[in-house]
């Protein structure tokens, strides 16, 4: 991975975790040309595309510095579908900068707004976070993207079926023109073409179709049941 170039607290965390290589979309997101990019980025759920768009935003992140300096306002945002989603992806972020010394904060339903404000109060780097309750500290004051440099949408394609359009468009129309705009997604239906014609900067596609086998420690198996049989076989 030496040539890749990471920064050297990114290195450092994909190390102590057992990285010799990356995914094919991590590569992918860190070829040369892209940095500063908006992408609009095709990748499957189980490709690593956590950890890639955490690389792919270290340039806005980590600037040329490999200790973060405190930050009252968050540099980085990531919105996810989901409470379980954002807080795997803090879960991520966690250990991949934490070399870097970078402090983090989730914005999710059904936790403790209250809790979620002092942390922000406190400052936090980069926000993890579900639609709803990151349009809710925007418009409560207690959330500021005046700063942020990067913004990510993971899975955007499932935030709009789930119909989380308008806070998106609250929650981009929140943050600074310049930023960096990174959209994941399994698909791109017409919906999230808009979305990214409107939101990002010329965004450039990304298409990734993984070589490895996804979720390969899971088997399946088939089996054949009557109707009346159904409940008890489940």
């Amino acid at each position: 991975m030496d040539d890749l170039n990471l920064a050297a607290p990114l290195a450092q965390a994909l190390a102590a975790k057992g990285y010799e290589t990356l995914t094919s979309v991590q590569t992918a997101v860190l070829a040369d040309g892209l940095e500063g990019r908006d992408l609009l980025v095709s990748a499957q759920t189980g490709s690593g595309k956590t950890v890639a768009f955490g690389l792919a935003i270290a340039p806005e992140v980590l600037g040329n510095q490999t200790q973060l300096l405190y930050s009252d306002k968050p540099i980085a945002l990531v919105v996810a579908p989901t409470r379980e989603l954002a807080l795997q992806v803090k879960r991520e972020f966690d250990w991949l900068y934490g070399p870097a010394g970078a402090h983090l904060a989730s914005c999710v339903g059904g936790m403790d707004y209250r809790t979620e404000r002092r942390a922000l109060e406190r400052g936090a780097h980069i926000v993890v976070g579900t639609p709803g309750r990151l349009r809710d500290h925007i418009e409560r004051g207690s959330l500021d993207l005046s700063a942020c440099r990067a913004i990510v949408l993971d899975e955007a394609d499932e935030m709009l079926d789930l119909g989380f359009a308008e806070d998106l468009e609250f929650i981009l129309s929140s943050a600074p023109e310049d930023r960096r705009t990174l959209m994941f997604s399994a698909t791109v239906p017409p919906l999230i073409a808009k979305l990214a014609k409107d939101f990002q900067k010329d965004a450039l596609r990304v298409e990734v179709s993984s070589k490895e086998q996804q979720h390969s420690d899971i088997s399946y198996q088939v089996l054949n049941c009557a109707p009346h049989d159904a409940e008890m076989c489940l």
